[in-house]
């Protein structure tokens, strides 16, 4: 679309606005729903990989002391641990630290008589608390931890001291498991909403130029070239996409201000909280995605009527 005929395209696209706005609705309603599936899509799929990203951010390494090892050992090993590839932080976990924990976790009463019948002793060992930079790598690094030397003295169990390392094996599996194939079918599945959208807008499109196709024909034998005839169609499916696409956006806002905090609310044990810039960047992405559908979708719907 030549920069001369921007103006003159304008003009009979919304012309034909006016003329036909039923058929118009009906494109502008499909890039709306497409887009919309697509932007709730994108949004629901961060939430999720947020809240499988705070689950295995809880995924630590629990190394159990012995009740007699020497604290400059404990010390030293802490401190070799620290410089191991993937691991984030470590962190010392008292006896006295533990039994508070397991305080926590329990509900008060069956604390408070399990603790009452300990008559003043504490089972519990002391530990280190390992959390890595990638979940992932949880198996490599207990069973790094498991074959050094420095840890088998110093281990709850000394004859088998793969018993005094916990990090809940299979559970880390079927995690990483599960939010690797989330993953990809996030990828996929935006990927097959795109594909749907490009279709039906490229059919409804395809519609709307073959209900002027007597008008495309006049302009042709009068002499017009195909950049001047394609322009208006274009800059129809430009608009249709973009008025489609702030629909969409507008509409995906509500359900992120209204349904997301009533979400929080009923679950605060996950969090529903979607950033600001995946938002900014999902909104931009959505008008670049429609315009975009719009522009191709009318220029291949086109092929049929003009010499390429």
């Amino acid at each position: 679309m030549a920069p001369s005929n921007i103006g003159y395209s304008l003009r009979e696209a919304g012309r034909h606005f006016k003329r036909n706005w039923s058929t118009v609705i009906g494109a502008v309603v499909t890039i709306f729903l497409s887009l919309f599936v697509i932007g709730l899509f994108v949004v629901g799929s961060v939430l999720l990989n947020r809240i499988a990203g705070d689950v295995e951010d809880q995924v630590t390494i629990q190394a159990f002391l012995s009740d007699g090892a020497d604290q400059g050992k404990v010390d030293s090993l802490k401190a070799e641990i620290e410089g191991w590839d993937n691991v984030e932080s470590v962190t010392y976990k008292s006896k006295d630290e533990a039994l508070e924990s397991y305080k926590e976790k329990m509900s008060s009463k069956n604390a408070n008589d399990v603790v009452a019948a300990l008559d003043g002793n504490n089972p519990l060992p002391a530990s280190l608390v390992i959390k890595l930079t990638e979940a992932s790598q949880v198996e490599d690094v207990a069973n790094k931890l498991v074959a050094d030397e420095d840890f088998k003295g110093v281990a709850d169990n000394v004859e088998d001291p793969a018993q005094s390392v916990q990090y809940g094996r299979d559970t880390v599996r079927k995690l990483l498991s599960v939010t690797y194939y989330l993953r990809i079918g996030t990828v996929v599945l935006v990927a097959l909403l795109a594909f749907i959208a490009f279709v039906f807008i490229n059919n409804t499109i395809r519609l709307a130029i073959s209900a002027r196709r007597r008008e495309i024909a006049i302009m042709r034998l009068v002499g017009a070239s195909n950049s001047f005839i394609r322009g208006p169609f274009l800059a129809e499916g430009i608009l249709e996409a973009l008025i489609g696409s702030v629909l969409a956006i507008g509409v995906l806002q509500a359900c992120v201000s209204y349904v997301l905090p009533r979400l929080q609310v009923g679950l605060a044990f996950l969090s529903f909280d979607v950033p600001g810039n995946t938002l900014a960047i999902t909104y931009v992405s959505l008008v670049a995605i429609g315009v975009l559908l719009g522009l191709f979708g009318s220029a291949i719907a086109m092929r049929r009527y003009l010499r390429v």
